[in-house]
């Protein structure tokens, strides 16, 4: 059984720190396998495969609106966290579960593929893409990860009720030709963040 924490809206940097403090203790058995919610304020972060030409503005505009930007050791390219964005950060021992990164990958994608079937939203996905997608070249949920010692961090960012015109400020993952999309873009109308969280935590405990 997974615990569930909620971090509420916390700055990135100090979430990624907590994070590598929580990954020592599952590794070391300190901590059982823990799935973090958590909000950001507007951020903007390069996985390993990232590069800084897929952020479009100039780093000094980038800072006069208050946004940082942090190279960090994520898979995946650029991506946007704002408020109203579900983060979700799966501390997981894998050696419990399974030693096969993509198997937990797909297991998190179909997490969210259920958690919108509750919203009565078809996500899938794309072949050869990481995340769920809505009809195929919409992204409502980014994903990325960083796995040592079979103990993963980082995870999944869900657009739930977020200013979706910040994306506007990267090329999402280094995909030109997809868009980025919402909960409540698709439904037209505004959810609770706290009702997606209950529900996300009920599916994640389902599946592990």
């Amino acid at each position: 059984m997974i615990a569930v924490e909620d971090w509420g809206l916390i700055d990135y940097k100090e979430a990624w720190d907590k994070q590598k403090v929580y990954a020592d203790e599952v590794y070391n058995r300190k901590r059982v396998s823990t799935l973090i919610f958590c909000e950001h304020p507007s951020v903007i972060t390069i996985g390993k495969t990232g590069s800084q030409s897929n952020i479009i503005p100039k780093p000094d505009f980038l800072k006069q609106m208050g946004i940082d930007v942090f190279e960090i050791d994520r898979g995946g390219d650029v991506t946007l966290h704002n408020p109203g964005q579900l983060v979700g950060y799966p501390i997981f021992n894998l050696v419990e579960y399974k030693q096969d990164l993509h198997w937990f990958l797909r297991e998190i994608e179909q997490c969210i593929i259920e958690l919108l079937h509750k919203y009565d939203i078809n996500g899938g996905r794309v072949e050869g893409l990481t995340g769920v997608w809505i009809d195929g070249f919409r992204k409502i949920c980014a994903m990325g990860l960083h796995c040592s010692r079979w103990v993963t961090s980082h995870g999944f960012a869900l657009n739930v009720i977020n200013n979706l015109k910040e994306f506007d400020l990267i090329v999402p993952c280094g995909i030109k030709d997809k868009d980025v999309t919402s909960i409540e873009k698709e439904l037209g109308t505004r959810v609770e963040m706290e009702a997606v969280k209950e529900k996300c935590s009920k599916i994640f405990k389902k599946h592990f």
